[in-house]
Order: C-alpha cells, then structure tokens, then sequence
C-alpha cells in the first residue's frame, strides 16, 4: 500500500509499504481524512526531536473500518466510521498509575514516536477507536487536534465569567479558545495573523489583539483594568511566548502550557511568588475531552468547514506539507483519501 513519508528535513515522498494485518483485538481501518499537525509541520522542517526520520506522519485519522481481528466487540463493524485517539499508554508508569493516561510516561503517539496514519491502511487496537457516523467525514480530523485545546481548559479550572487569554491561534489554540467560551469565560485571542485572528472572533473570542503590532501584554491589561487574566494559555511553543504567560496572568492567576519549545527558557521568577501563580502543564487529550469535542462538532455541523483551510487529495500529498511551511496562516490542512 502507499504511504508518505518524511524521508528527511524538507522532503516528503509516497513509499510502498505492507499492508498491517488485524490481530486479536485490533481493527483494520481505511484511512480517509488525515489532519496535518504543527508536531508533522516541525518533524518536516527537521525541529521535532521526538522524532527518528524517514517517519510517516499523522495523527489526527479518520476512517472506515475494513475488518476486525478476533475478539472485538460486533459493533466494530465494516462501513463504521472511526476517530482514532492516537496516543498509547502502558499502565504501568506513575501518570497511568494515577489515572492520568493522557501523560503516560512511555506514550508513543502515532506520527511521532512511531508511523502514522498518512497510509491508505492503519491498524489499531479497537479501544484506541471512536465509533461516529454522525459527523460529516472531514470533521472526524478535526476531533483530535481541538480536543488537546479542550483539555488544555480542563487543565486550567476555566470557568464562567473568568477572564482567558490565549497565545497562539492556530488549531490547538482553536480548540483552547472554544473550550473556554464554551465554559463561559471571555476570551482574548492573541496572535500575528489577522486571518487567524478573524476565525478566532468568529468562533468565540470576545477581543482580539495582534501581536504584530504593539505590545501585546500592554493590550491586555488595557482590557482587563490592569488586573490580567485569570488564565494565560500559550499555544505557539517560543520563549517569547512562554515569559509573555507570566506577564498576562493576574494576581492569583493559573497559566497553562500547551506549546512545546524547543529552545531554553530564561524566567524572572518573582512574579511566580507575587502573583502566587499556579504554572501548568497539558498534555494529549482524554476519552472524555474527545466526547465533549465530538458534541461541539455535531452541534456546530457545516460550521466547522471554516476550521479546515484547504483540503489536499491522497494522492497529491507530497505537496501537502511543503505548502504548508509556505503559508503559515494556514489553520488546517487537510489530507483527504
């Protein structure tokens, strides 16, 4: 069967793969809609250090399943389709033990620590499956990448009538964004693209600030009487982003990371006392962030095209991330077999 692969930094090529064969337990899904990532973005331009090259990439899958191996639940049908959770855990490692699976230690998620779902076949455990013929094809990607978001403002205690802001507008600051709104805080995007920003006040935001012009902190506190947010959120993964977190959050106030940096970080860390502030992490998502992101999407039906901002066909995929490096407004691109 096909697969694309990252070959090296920069360079993307379909190869000839076997086909996975279904064993107890397992599921063979077709794979249809396959969701690029900001991890697939930087594994291509060669800054992912989670990753071992040539890797075929994707996480965000779904699919139709082809069969099932030996005992698998009947309702694991041919024809049903699927969202895949993307990531493993062992159950063994203390974030298992503690029921925080999302974290395990030795989690292997698909596309990075191991090949992905950018194949026309992919088998998978069918506990790693949710069964969904309700949403149109194409959103079934989108399930995974805003569940991160949603479990970022699970992390973050949001609550009603709270003040949030969140650094970064793309997916994974989306799916933040709307899990705020959707817990009834005010939302102030913040980000460099005014197409980013433009979705951001579509899908919920309350204000917006461009931090290509100004400073940006300096905006919020204009907006909050000087008080901050009750929870910064930072969705790019740069240092400057990272300390700007700190800047935003309010006496008192939680900030939560969601972006990964790949450079080292340089904090005046009094404001960590002053403010007594709470400095999280987030990690993946859980079972019950996709069910809560899978209800969003089926109320929010053919709105939700406006989260995908171009979709490639399978068989042009080789230019799916090399156009992506090359617009960087770009929301979602979306692979499509």
């Amino acid at each position: 069967m096909k697969a694309l692969m990252i070959e090296h930094e920069g360079r993307t090529r379909f190869h000839e793969v076997a086909a996975p064969q279904e064993g107890p337990g397992e599921v063979r899904v077709a794979v249809r809609h396959v969701g690029l990532c900001g991890s697939d973005l930087n594994t291509f331009r060669g800054l992912n250090p989670l990753v071992v090259l040539p890797r075929i990439p994707g996480h965000e899958i779904g699919g139709e399943i082809i069969a099932a191996g030996p005992g698998v639940a009947p309702e694991y049908a041919p024809g049903r389709r699927v969202i895949v959770m993307p990531y493993t855990n062992c159950g063994r490692c203390a974030s298992c033990r503690k029921g925080r699976t999302n974290a395990c230690r030795y989690n292997r998620t698909l596309g990075v620590q191991q090949d992905g779902g950018l194949a026309e076949e992919v088998v998978l455990p069918a506990a790693k499956l949710i069964l969904n013929d309700t949403l149109a094809p194409p959103h079934l990607a989108l399930v995974e990448p805003l569940s991160v978001g949603f479990h970022a403002a699970a992390r973050g205690r949001v609550a009603a009538g709270e003040r949030v802001a969140v650094l970064g507008c793309g997916m994974i600051g989306m799916g933040v964004l709307i899990g705020a709104v959707a817990r009834g805080a005010e939302v102030v995007a913040v980000d460099m693209s005014a197409e980013k920003l433009a979705l951001a006040r579509r899908f919920g935001a309350r204000h917006t600030v461009d931090a290509s012009h100004g400073d940006a902190v300096a905006e919020v506190s204009a907006l909050t009487g000087d008080d901050g947010v009750d929870v910064a959120f930072e969705a790019v993964g740069t240092p400057a982003t990272f300390t700007q977190c700190i800047a935003l959050a309010g006496f008192a106030g939680r900030v939560v990371y969601v972006g990964y940096c790949k450079a080292p970080v340089t904090y005046e860390t009094q404001a960590f006392n002053l403010k007594e502030l709470d400095i999280l992490g987030s990690r993946n998502a859980t079972a019950e962030d996709f069910q809560a992101v899978i209800a969003y999407l089926e109320r929010l039906g053919a709105e939700a095209d406006a989260l995908i901002t171009r979709v490639v066909p399978f068989g042009d995929a080789e230019a799916a991330l090399p156009y992506w490096d090359k617009n960087r407004d770009a929301l979602k691109v979306v692979v499509a077999r």
